[in-house]
């Protein structure tokens, strides 16, 4: 008989801990948003993903790190949630991560091996087109909307700020899915390290050329805007107490001569029509500082079912009949999406009891000395395409009516209000961000702070002049446009690949017969 003959095969790396580096590289990009605020690690915090994916021995393990990574990923950025989704928040981010594996499976495919320059080139490109795709899609209102995403976290950069002036968030967040791809094919492909190097140019050139040569702003003048924020108000009669702390909060303006004071999300609790005794209050308060009252109800309305959540202009003649109802709702937050089926989140956590009701159009309001204001609430300040709608409708500022009481001492207040810097700056228009319990904040046309910010410990009531500005943003009259040739960009390439495989498969020849 003869001797067996042991095969040696070489050693492989657990899974397990594969699968585990997955999901820590994908959590590294949460660090760069605040309030950790490391932007810079922006730069190359994919770049471990990225080894990672195209290490991959089959496109198939490359899209389960993929989809492991952006798991990592969402879980790190919304964490803050836990306290009220509790292991319902787990489960989210296993079913949004697998949006990544399609990217995953894109970057094993571009950069596994030793690619060439050609092959590189390709992935400089269509690597961040499919991260956008990916953005694109969980920024729908229903998975969740367009929070965290990666260009979010240059939100006090300001040659990135101009940028999304130009592009939107969209561009911002391409440069940066591209600069790490040409800092990983520097690292890992020696034959792709000119293509590596020109990436990196080409991401330094863009910014350069935006920075120097994109149209400002022009300069329109000023408006005085009051920010009251109560602070932390708890116990059984918290939506009467915050009520009465905002009064008194909005009487000490008087004398300051504010053009618009704000008051933050949910705070007023009952319906003006229901409770014309808060509605004479807030009248009275109107002309006591001698300008509008922009509150926010959230209540059931008299005559229509649901509680809707309410942006309202209140004047010294009362209500102006100006009012802005919420149109894009926090999923488990305001409402439980088919629930019917995931009903029982309610029980897990602190999900929506009763869903809100919707709005059907944005509002512009107009002011008595003629500003136009577009009102969002809350969480419609992460979506780009709101804001641009407003300015495309005239609103010379943007106010959006904030409460995360809830997530007081967590990153969220921070990441919230940094928000308004980018669509201050890609609209050209000036944001308040006015909130129950910080942080309040507010930005100028170019999404630079004007005063300082009112943080979560604050309670009281600040006035700040807002310089406005005139003119058209390129992304408010062009749109997006990144996002429009990501798409042309992939669907080139999946053309190209199917065309590639049809042609293998006629030239294959046929077996033959014996």
């Amino acid at each position: 008989m003869a001797p067996s003959v042991e095969r040696h095969r070489p050693p492989r790396t657990r899974p397990r801990w594969r699968g585990a580096a997955a999901v820590a590289a994908g959590a590294l990009p949460a660090l760069t948003f605040p309030a950790p605020g490391l932007w810079w690690l922006a730069y190359a915090a994919l770049v471990p993903w990225l080894l990672l994916i195209r290490s991959a021995p089959t496109g198939r393990v490359a899209a389960r790190y993929g989809w492991l990574g952006g798991g990592g990923f969402l879980l790190s950025v919304h964490h803050w949630l836990l306290p009220s989704l509790h292991v319902f928040i787990l489960v989210l981010a296993a079913l949004l991560g697998l949006l990544w594996a399609p990217w995953g499976l894109l970057v094993h495919r571009l950069l596994n091996g030793t690619p060439g320059p050609g092959r590189a080139l390709a992935a400089l490109f269509l690597i961040p087109a499919g991260w956008l795709m990916v953005e694109l899609v969980r920024s729908w209102e229903y998975l969740g909307g367009p929070w965290g995403l990666f260009g979010a976290s240059q939100w006090q950069v300001s040659p990135a700020l101009r940028l999304s002036s130009v592009g939107g968030i969209w561009l911002v967040t391409f440069l940066l899915v591209c600069l790490n791809t040409a800092l990983t094919a520097l690292i890992w492909a020696p034959r792709s390290r000119i293509a590596g190097v020109a990436g990196v140019l080409v991401c330094a050139m863009a910014t350069a050329g935006v920075w120097v040569w994109a149209p400002v702003p022009k300069s329109a003048g000023s408006v005085r805007i009051a920010v009251v924020q109560p602070g932390v108000i708890s116990g059984s009669h918290s939506p009467q107490r915050r009520f009465d702390r905002q009064e008194q909060l909005t009487r000490g303006l008087a004398g300051q001569h504010p053009d618009l004071v704000v008051w933050g999300e949910s705070s007023v609790g009952q319906d003006l029509d229901q409770r014309p005794d808060l509605r004479d209050r807030l009248t009275a308060l109107s002309r006591t500082v001698g300008a509008e009252l922009l509150v926010n109800v959230d209540a059931r309305r008299s005559g229509r079912p649901g509680i809707f959540k309410s942006s309202v202009l209140v004047g010294p003649d009362g209500p102006t009949g100006d009012r802005y109802d919420k149109m894009r709702l926090v999923p488990f937050g305001e409402y439980v999406p088919a629930r019917s089926v995931l009903g029982w989140a309610t029980s897990v956590g602190k999900a929506a009891g009763e869903d809100r009701r919707r709005g059907d159009h944005p509002v512009v309001m107009r002011l008595p000395d003629g500003l136009r204001i577009g009102p969002l609430v809350c969480f419609e300040s992460a979506f780009p395409d709101m804001s641009r709608r407003l300015a495309r409708d005239g609103a010379a500022l943007l106010v959006a009516q904030s409460a995360t009481s809830t997530f007081q001492h967590s990153w969220a207040p921070r990441q919230h209000a940094s928000l308004a810097a980018l669509r201050a700056a890609e609209t050209w228009r000036p944001m308040v961000h006015a909130t129950l319990t910080g942080v309040s904040t507010v930005v100028d046309a170019r999404g630079r702070a004007v005063g300082p910010p009112l943080g979560t410990d604050r309670s009281t009531a600040a006035v700040y002049e807002v310089p406005l500005a005139e003119g058209t943003s390129p992304y408010v009259r062009a749109g997006d446009w990144v996002v429009a040739g990501s798409l042309a960009a992939l669907g080139c390439y999946l053309a190209a690949e199917g065309l590639r495989t049809l042609r293998r498969r006629v030239r294959k020849p046929a077996p033959e017969r014996s």
